[in-house]
């Protein structure tokens, strides 16, 4: 039996589309697999790590009929990717194995029976769906995601956390010593729900996600998140915990602000940032009328300085932050003004952007 039959380009793309989340080496060797599953016309590719299910379905040629199987989804990638993008290719199902052919090329894989394949159980009670364009919410998590934990033991920093409430979505991630918050308005009143979504999940959302104008829909239940665009479904696992009450960090009425441009500011830290010791990655911001001077040195006793005009009238503030901190928030910006709020040199430091009022970034300053 043909299983599919079209060009290498949209074979290729059908599976890479899945393929994110398949682990090369996995207790359970299925793990490894992609499920094909074909229903008529239309072909079904599903892979799962058991926290993470990504379902696609494609109309792609073949013999009609239903027939579904299992095979090594990196070979089947890696062996596609070898082939010209226009040549025709085609799967052929015979005696327990898949028979992929293309051009003058044949290549045999072995199969394991779909049956065996640990699809995620769905949750029986998802909350109301709720949609935002697919740019808006790859815009969102880019905005707040480097801030997440890695490894961290508090399980429920490693991820970011969503709420929906009203006609607002919220995003929220922190490490413990940055928080990064931003929101986006729905076109429908949602009860609210808060969920932490994991941090796999969020980087593969991030490589699935397009600049279209799609719509993305989501769902939430206690211990999963539904997501569905552009004729794939993604279902993941969600982390337990209680996230930190972010409104609680997030500063308000500081007395002290800079507007300035984003990228001389990124500059002057990245340049800073090379005579910082490895370990300890601290700068100091000196911030008086008219000038910040920012200042590093290192365990060699070599030092940098670096200097700025600001239009700024506020107090002299001394602090110090750990430049990578600053510089992600920078980097991670397209806008062209940012603004510092400050207290003094002992109060965290609130970055936000002028024209965007629902970003807000937190640092804790570093004693140097």
């Amino acid at each position: 039996m043909i299983v599919l039959k079209a060009t290498q380009d949209k074979v290729l793309a059908v599976l890479q589309s899945v393929a994110g989340i398949v682990e090369r080496r996995h207790t359970l060797p299925i793990l490894a697999n992609v499920l094909i599953r074909k229903i008529g016309q239309a072909v079904q590719v599903t892979t799962s790590d058991l926290e993470i299910q990504i379902r696609t379905t494609a109309t792609l040629d073949g013999d009609a009929g239903n027939f579904s199987t299992t095979v090594g989804a990196r070979k089947l990638i890696d062996i596609l990717r070898t082939m010209p993008s226009d040549q025709t290719v085609s799967l052929e199902s015979s005696a327990n194995k898949l028979v992929l052919k293309g051009g003058k090329s044949r290549f045999t894989l072995q199969t394991l029976p779909a049956e065996d394949f640990p699809l995620v159980q769905e949750s029986p009670s998802y909350g109301p769906v709720f949609s935002v364009p697919q740019k808006t919410l790859r815009d969102l998590l880019n905005q707040v995601s480097f801030a997440m934990a890695v490894h961290d033991i508090r399980y429920y920093l490693n991820g970011i956390l969503f709420v929906v409430e009203g006609q607002q979505l919220s995003l929220v991630a922190t490490d413990g010593h940055r928080l990064a918050f931003t929101s986006a308005t729905l076109d429908v009143e949602v009860p609210k729900q808060e969920v932490i979504l994991p941090r796999k999940t969020v980087l593969e959302m991030q490589r699935l996600l397009s600049d279209g104008d799609g719509s993305i829909e989501m769902q939430f239940a206690n211990n999963q998140a539904k997501f569905s665009f552009e004729g794939m479904e993604f279902i993941t696992k969600l982390v337990e915990g209680k996230f930190p009450d972010y409104n609680r960090v997030i500063p308000k009425n500081h007395k002290n602000l800079i507007t300035m441009g984003r990228a001389p500011l990124l500059a002057s830290l990245q340049r800073t940032a090379i005579l910082t010791s490895e370990k300890f990655k601290g700068v100091r911001l000196n911030i008086e009328p008219g000038t910040l001077r920012v200042a590093s040195n290192n365990a060699e006793q070599e030092e940098a300085v670096d200097e700025l005009d600001i239009d700024y009238a506020g107090d002299e503030i001394e602090i110090g932050f750990n430049v990578t901190y600053l510089i992600d928030a920078l980097a991670n910006m397209g806008q062209e003004m940012v603004r510092l709020e400050l207290a003094d040199s002992n109060s965290s430091a609130l970055l936000t952007i002028p024209e965007n009022p629902t970003f807000k970034y937190v640092v804790m300053p570093m004693r140097i």
